[in-house]
């Protein structure tokens, strides 16, 4: 069997054809990937835009937003359950204010302000002092009693309670 001859030096122009192929798929790939991160984000760019501009473009609907309406509930000075060990009793005296969506919600809520009064002291008249110490236990209160209220005024919807007042003593 004949021994194969050993390749000679290419010349110049075909030492460029026999390389190009490699270095081409290399450039495709590269510029494939581009396109694809410019076309991605192109269209996430899109439809963030058009999420955030479905309300911005349009002034009627700007205006139709009508403004958020906040409802006083009357102070309350509550006796707090004893702490196991202490004679003293303690109290709490919180003044608290409704966060309503518009006046319409605040006509369905005022006649039922007293169904709302009463679920906060019979849920408060359980609580210790340490239940309410810190930021944490105001958080959990603040909590207890929008779920509390939104129970009572049902269909109607509050969207906050606010604290205006909290003192324990």
């Amino acid at each position: 069997m004949a021994k194969k001859p050993k390749k000679a030096p290419a010349a110049e122009g075909e030492g460029a054809e026999g390389e190009a192929p490699k270095g081409g798929k290399k450039k495709i790939i590269i510029i494939g990937a581009a396109v694809l991160l410019l076309a991605g984000g192109g269209g996430g760019y899109v439809m963030m835009k058009k999420k955030a501009g479905d309300g911005l473009g349009d002034p009627a609907v700007a205006e139709v937003k009508k403004p958020l309406v906040f409802l006083d509930v009357r102070e309350m000075t509550i006796n707090l359950t004893n702490e196991p060990g202490q004679d003293k009793p303690r109290v709490a005296k919180v003044k608290v204010s409704l966060e309503l969506k518009d006046a319409k919600v605040e006509g369905e809520v005022k006649p039922l302000m007293p169904r709302i009064e009463d679920t906060f002291q019979v849920y408060m008249r359980e609580l210790r002092a340490s239940d309410l110490a810190g930021s944490a236990g105001l958080y959990r209160l603040r909590e207890e009693l929008l779920r509390r209220v939104n129970v009572a005024i049902h269909p109607a919807r509050a969207e906050a309670v606010l604290f205006k007042d909290v003192i324990v003593q």
